[in-house]
């Protein structure tokens, strides 16, 4: 019972530090004309809740100049990735929203 009440408040705790403004180190554009969002996340949950944006992701190394790694992803709506990301960060898939 405590575990999974750990585990709701962690999944919790996840999407609000996707929601969060201002510690992200990384936009991601998905979409194509007139239909483009960006969003904003950290990298390192991205790497290891994702073998796909993990292959993407390594191939895109950060640089330490403190500027923003960017990635585009064209071939996806920016509605469809936004439910792909909260599954991501809180491991939660709701198909009602």
């Amino acid at each position: 019972m405590v575990e999974n009440q750990l585990l709701a408040k962690l999944s919790q705790n996840l999407l609000e530090i996707l929601n969060e403004e201002e510690y992200y180190d990384i936009t991601i554009e998905v979409g194509n004309d007139p239909y483009v969002k960006i969003f904003r996340a950290q990298m390192v949950i991205l790497y290891y809740r994702s073998p796909y944006l993990r292959r993407i992701l390594s191939t895109n190394k950060k640089k330490n100049d403190g500027t923003l790694v960017q990635i585009k992803l064209p071939n996806i709506s920016p509605e469809i990735f936004q439910i792909i990301l909260r599954y991501i960060y809180s491991g939660k898939l709701s198909l009602e929203e």
